[in-house]
């Protein structure tokens, strides 16, 4: 009965909603060295991550590295099935092959939906065993509101995550995985003749942003995770829903701010202790980003925040240097013929080494005192020592 009721108030909400009235989505904001959850708005509200879904395919691989399985070395191909993807894509023929690297790079800057599947049959061995290995994740993660069905995000009835558990990934891999940091804040991969560009546009118009990701598809309008680092401040922001990416970014941008001013004292709570809001289904926002309630909805949401819109101010002011990384394509796949080896570069950028904290970490008894799931869990991201902030 419960759950029927939550249902007729959803339908009912849309239904306003595609009439012209403006909605407040999914946003939260974190101190990344604390914990505490500074601002937070239906953060553990179902939703359908859309292209977010790159960061936990980007951690599992993470975590395959770490424990040997794959090498930033280890070929990855577009095969058919990678090929046969929607876009975002990278622009390459099939059997093309790249450096697991490379792929990374493209993956997380480019938002490549066909190297996403090819990363994912690459260290699964398959694409479904892949996402097996993510709804794992998820559960050792204690993401609650998290399940996985396609590693790229493309739109599945069951793929959903809450900006808690985004907020709790992003953590996770800043804290276990720094070496790769710079694939996130990476604003354009450069590949043959392609330019592949970020859909972020903080990296080159808000100072102090190191990342993440953007995703967007119709059932879940525009999303966004970012990280900025101003003035000793390490703040984490997510963003869901968004009605275009002026109206995402901008909306980011003010959440982030108004944090670095000091203009938000917080909830007291921790990002751990947000709670998700389990059986409640993902609002579906196709009718209202690419419906016939579009253009309503558009316009609701443009005169509810008309920030960066023309004639009007914008948080986005900052003119900061793109950064862009040079991946190399190593030719399509023939029979019997091996793959030309990638440059000695590719090895020295992120040694090995640098992964053993990772498997370490892998030893719950870190945070004594907290609920394991399953009996084997990833240590909770920690706060920085007091000394450190």
């Amino acid at each position: 009965m419960q759950f029927a009721r939550r249902l007729v108030l959803i339908v009912l909400a849309m239904l306003g909603l595609a009439m012209g009235q403006a909605r407040a989505n999914p946003m939260l904001l974190v101190d990344m060295d604390s914990l505490q959850v500074l601002y937070a708005q239906d953060a553990g509200a179902p939703w359908h991550p859309a292209s977010l879904t790159k960061l936990m395919t980007a951690y599992v691989t993470f975590e395959a590295i770490a424990a040997g399985k794959v090498t930033l070395d280890t070929p990855v191909v577009l095969s058919q099935n990678a090929i046969n993807q929607a876009p975002a894509k990278s622009g390459l023929p099939k059997d093309s092959a790249m450096s697991l690297k490379d792929a990374l790079y493209i993956m997380l800057v480019k938002s490549a939906n066909d190297v996403a599947i090819a990363v994912a049959e690459t260290v699964g061995g398959s694409e479904d065993q892949f996402v097996v290995m993510m709804n794992e994740t998820a559960a050792r993660m204690g993401l609650t509101a998290s399940h996985f069905v396609d590693p790229n995000g493309l739109h599945a009835a069951g793929q959903e995550m809450s900006a808690r558990d985004l907020a709790v990934l992003s953590l996770y891999i800043r804290q276990n995985f720094p070496q790769y940091d710079a694939m996130f804040s990476t604003d354009m991969v450069q590949v043959d003749k392609f330019s592949l560009e970020s859909n972020n546009a903080l990296l080159t118009s808000f100072a102090g942003t190191t990342g993440m990701k953007t995703g967007f598809i119709c059932a879940s309008g525009l999303n966004m995770v970012v990280t900025v680092e101003r003035n000793g401040h390490r703040l984490l922001a997510v963003v869901l829903g968004g009605s275009s990416a002026r109206d995402r970014n901008e909306r980011t941008a003010e959440l982030v701010l108004r944090g670095l001013n000091g203009e938000l004292n917080g909830t007291a709570q921790n990002i751990l202790s947000v709670t998700n809001n389990i059986g409640t289904p993902a609002v579906d926002m196709r009718q209202l980003i690419c419906g016939k309630g579009a253009a309503a909805y558009v316009k609701a949401q443009e005169a509810a925040f008309p920030m960066g819109m023309k004639g009007q101010p914008s948080y986005l002011n900052d003119d900061v240097a793109p950064r862009v990384y040079q991946a190399t394509n190593l030719g399509r796949v023939r029979p019997n013929i091996d793959l030309p080896r990638p440059r000695p570069m590719h090895v020295a950028v992120f040694p090995v080494a640098v992964a053993e904290p990772v498997i370490a970490g892998l030893d719950a008894t870190l945070r004594p005192g907290l609920p394991v799931a399953g009996g084997s869990a990833i240590p909770f991201p920690r706060p920085r020592p007091s000394f450190l902030n």
